[in-house]
């Protein structure tokens, strides 16, 4: 008998269990969706880098400080570099222009002179060609007045390329080392790290006395007027994800509150590591307080409808048949779907009552 009790009871449960995990259709919204998890990133957010080796020799500011383009945020150490802009400044005071007007002075008397001999030498010859005339004289003394005529014509000549040649030179030479100046200026100026945005110093990443490189992250900067996300989503996502499309998040920070952003940017490029594409959205609502690198989670929505018969997904087989309670297979047509509910298109209505599949 007691066996024959347990056995009805046996039953019994196993008949509750079925119908408690039998349901009907029921009507509400639903929406489509991507998942996708990421960082949050402020505006111009950057690590800066040390264009020049060296030793951090001083630092300008600390974590919180707000800065502006430009701003020092600390130097690294260069007494060679320092000698040779000294070098270079020196180098091109000697050779200013202005500096060495003496001589392109002493070039010009060079070419007055040659030019007072060759008239002079003109009007001895016009002289002797004209006692010649009287015969007077020797064919010989009229020759060497041609002679020191045509001399004196290209001494005269010679001298003004050459005045022309010193000015250029004189000139190339002064515009030359005020590059160099220029350039060991700008090298010195790599020497100071400098703020390439209008925000706040999120992060030193070096302290005085420690050796850098230019592959050595310094310091994190960035603008914190606004936040950006950055979301990784899946290659088999990223054809359904458009720019306008909206999303909605949740961070750690706001446990049990979902904020709304849009779908900003796209990038054309996967990452081959995680197999994943880098996704930008702003916030259209958004928490009070914000920092970065805070993780969060999010759904990118692809489609949404406000009425829609839905049934819990662990119900549908193969995405297309659900069992009715008498145990009767129905073949359905299906739409929109969550990670808890699909819409029915066509198959069912709100009257009937299906049981979950293997039960």
């Amino acid at each position: 008998m007691k066996w024959i009790y347990l056995s009805v009871f046996i039953l019994s449960l196993i008949a509750c269990k079925d119908k408690s995990e039998t349901t009907h259709p029921s009507e509400g919204p639903i929406s489509e969706s991507v998942y996708a998890s990421g960082l949050l990133k402020s505006q111009d957010q950057y690590q800066a880098f040390a264009p020049v080796s060296g030793i951090v020799e001083r630092i300008f500011v600390q974590e919180g400080d707000s800065v502006k383009i430009g701003d020092p945020i600390l130097s690294i150490s260069h007494v060679a570099q320092q000698l040779n802009q000294e070098n270079a400044a020196l180098a091109a005071n000697f050779a200013d222009a202005s500096k060495n007007q003496s001589k392109i002075n002493d070039a010009q008397l060079f070419v007055d002179l040659a030019k007072n001999k060759w008239r002079t030498d003109s009007t001895l010859l016009l002289r002797q060609r004209n006692l010649w005339k009287q015969q007077i004289g020797t064919q010989v003394e009229l020759e060497q007045r041609e002679l020191a005529y045509e001399n004196s014509k290209t001494a005269y000549l010679s001298s003004i390329l050459k005045l022309k040649d010193l000015k250029r030179q004189i000139q190339f030479t002064a515009d030359q080392s005020k590059k160099n100046l220029s350039i060991s200026k700008q090298l010195s100026a790599d020497y100071t790290l400098r703020s390439q945005v209008n925000g706040i110093v999120y992060d030193l990443l070096k302290l005085k006395g420690e050796i850098v490189s230019p592959q050595t992250p310094l310091a994190i900067l960035g603008n914190p007027s606004q936040f950006i996300l950055e979301m990784q989503v899946d290659e088999d996502d990223i054809f359904k994800v458009k720019k306008g499309l909206p999303v909605l998040l949740t961070l750690d920070a706001y446990k049990g509150q979902v904020f709304e952003a849009t779908v900003s940017k796209i990038y054309p490029i996967m990452n081959e590591r995680s197999k994943t594409f880098l996704v930008e959205a702003n916030f259209t609502q958004k928490p009070t307080n914000l920092f970065p690198n805070v993780t969060f989670e999010a759904n990118i929505i692809l489609f949404k409808k406000e009425k829609a018969l839905l049934i819990p997904r662990n119900y549908l087989i193969k995405d297309s048949m659900v069992i009715k309670a008498t145990g009767d297979t129905l073949v359905v047509k299906t739409g929109l779907k969550d990670f808890k509910k699909v819409e029915i298109i066509q198959g069912l209505i709100a009257q009937d009552e299906i049981k979950m599949p293997g039960k």
